[in-house]
């Protein structure tokens, strides 16, 4: 366990690669590219399956909305806008940094013949190339805590979504209470990279996303920044144990 530990000191910035002189942003497309060939495998060994559920959670508050457009932000390989066309929307459009990941998406999203429906972007959630008002909902699944200039990432998002739209993360959280703190610990620190040096091609990958989840400010924490940087209404709702939260909230 204190090897668990040591690897895992907390810092204030958490990047892929130490030893990189890349930005956050361009090391973090690196890291998915380069995982993106078993990502969908591990992450579901990894949470047990239960991501899936969390999701249509998401997809579910969504749905209250009736939106017509919606941007999948972090898309990653599409997991999150293909669930999402079960609303029937007009347009979704799923956005991400890694190339890799997207491939695979627009081959899953082919797959299911929602080419006309879904289109797959490769872009920068700190640069958004869309205009002011776009889309009646927005969408992050696991990605916000990877944004290098979070404040930033917000406001863009902020800004693209309709007045009275609604924004939407999923996100890992810290479970607070025992023994469900300690067990995560464990897991998340141990258990994660184990499994992910054995699958993975890039053995840093599966340490960092678990150090990245330690870090991030979560629960009102994170409801705070989103009002400061102009959201209404934000909410939180802790998921499995506080394992992850789902959180809302409107312009």
């Amino acid at each position: 366990m204190y090897l668990c530990e040591n690897h895992f000191l907390m810092t204030t910035k958490v990047t892929p690669y130490k030893d990189s002189t890349l930005s956050k942003k361009k090391q973090v497309a690196q890291m998915f590219d380069n995982v993106s060939g078993n990502y969908d495998f591990l992450n579901r060994v990894m949470t047990l399956g239960i991501d899936i559920k969390w999701r249509k959670k998401v997809v579910a508050i969504v749905s209250e909305k009736n939106p017509e457009t919606i941007l999948d932000i972090a898309t990653g390989t599409g997991d999150f806008a293909i669930m999402l066309a079960t609303l029937n929307p007009k347009k979704i459009i799923g956005l991400d940094l890694s190339k890799g990941m997207l491939d695979i998406g627009i081959e899953k999203v082919k797959a299911n013949n929602l080419d006309p429906l879904i289109e797959m972007v490769l872009g920068d959630s700190e640069n958004l190339p869309f205009d002011d008002n776009s889309f009646d909902a927005i969408t992050v699944g696991f990605g916000v805590r990877n944004f290098e200039n979070l404040d930033k990432g917000l406001q863009e998002i902020y800004r693209v979504l309709k007045p009275g739209g609604i924004f939407v993360v999923l996100e890992t959280s810290q479970p607070e209470k025992f023994p469900v703190k300690q067990l995560f610990y464990f897991y998340s620190r141990c258990i994660i990279p184990t499994i992910g040096k054995l699958f993975s091609k890039d053995k840093r990958a599966y340490s960092y996303l678990p150090k990245s989840a330690a870090i991030f400010p979560y629960g009102k924490k994170f409801n705070n920044i989103l009002q400061k940087n102009g959201f209404n209404n934000a909410t939180n709702k802790p998921l499995t144990f506080g394992a992850a939260s789902i959180y809302t909230a409107t312009k």
